[in-house]
């Protein structure tokens, strides 16, 4: 399985930059996947050090159990979503940690595997689940959801600019049947793309599958719930590190970095801080780190991939 699981690490050497990694420090990969920053990181570690990493997909867990197995009880493997981090931490009785690593794109063996239905390049059951032992599929989202409704999460979710035209294309197709397949739903989105858009402006369905795996990941949401708590449990001069791949996470990261690092909501005008909220910490990357060309060159998934920093007071 280990071999099988096949990702590049994305932005790896300045992840392990950003950590400003302790050898004896404790540390969380809330995106475990098959291991590869986790990798990196244990083998940084002492024997005082230690690595929580969580990850919600089966496959995964298994491949970076048989990874990270020659750093025996430095690391730790939870079965969890990341927005459950901090209850994994509890459960655990850590109070605090000294780096949060979160690496939010689908990793290539997820994509690669035809079966996970994650992807557009090939024909496979429309699944999409981060953890298969949820029930509802993106088969469930694009056969049941009303067409007001698909078009917000292809309009919120993709910035699909033909968001209205595909959502009616979607519901007129499953009225004569149930769409079944990726397959499918690609024929479909390429009737209600224009020609020359499609001609010029990527895969027709890109930000179509994008929005849907969001929506049934309920992906934004879980971010925008727990980089707060995340933020909290870092223990004074702690790390954390965030890997976006498109603009809705990014701008959900700098927000809530920046509210971190600047929590005052008195008004502009006023000479002095009343409110009394206190900074939490500063932000280290005034703009996201970017791959670098060679990177890009090797990687081509790693194009969009975008790292902020945060560092506890």
């Amino acid at each position: 399985m280990a071999n099988e699981f096949k990702h590049i690490s994305v932005l790896a050497e300045e992840v392990i930059e950003g950590l400003a990694i302790r050898p004896d420090g404790i540390y969380v990969d809330g995106t475990l996947g098959g291991g590869g920053h986790s990798s990196l990181i244990a083998a940084r570690l002492t024997e005082g050090g230690r690595l929580i990493g969580i990850d919600r997909d089966e496959d995964a867990i298994r491949a970076a159990g048989e990874r990270l197995a020659p750093f025996g009880d430095r690391v730790q493997i939870v079965k969890a979503n990341y927005g459950e981090l901090t209850s994994v931490l509890d459960r655990l009785e850590i109070p605090a940690v000294d780096g949060i690593l979160l690496d939010l794109g689908v990793s290539s063996f997820q994509l690669d595997s035809a079966e996970r239905g994650f992807s557009y390049m090939a024909d496979a059951p429309l699944d999409m689940r981060m953890d298969r032992e949820e029930s509802l599929t993106a088969k469930d989202i694009v056969n049941t959801y009303p067409e007001a409704e698909l078009t917000r999460i292809l309009r919120d979710y993709g910035e699909e600019r033909y968001a209205g035209p595909i959502a009616r294309r979607i519901v007129q197709a499953r009225e004569e049947k149930p769409i079944e397949t990726t397959g499918e739903l690609v024929e479909i989105l390429r009737k209600a793309i224009p020609m020359k858009m499609q001609k010029t402006g990527g895969h027709p369905a890109k930000r179509t599958f994008q929005a849907i795996r969001i929506e049934l990941n309920r992906e934004l949401t879980v971010l925008d719930e727990c980089l707060d708590g995340m933020i909290d449990r870092l223990a004074p001069g702690g790390r954390f590190c965030v890997i976006t791949f498109h603009s809705l996470e990014d701008r959900l990261v700098k927000n809530h970095f920046r509210r971190a690092e600047d929590p005052c909501i008195c008004p502009k005008n006023f000479p002095v801080c009343v409110c009394g909220r206190k900074s939490r910490g500063h932000v280290v990357t005034r703009k996201p780190i970017l791959p670098g060309t060679e990177e890009m060159e090797m990687n081509p998934r790693s194009k969009s991939a975008k790292l902020r920093i945060f560092e506890a007071k």
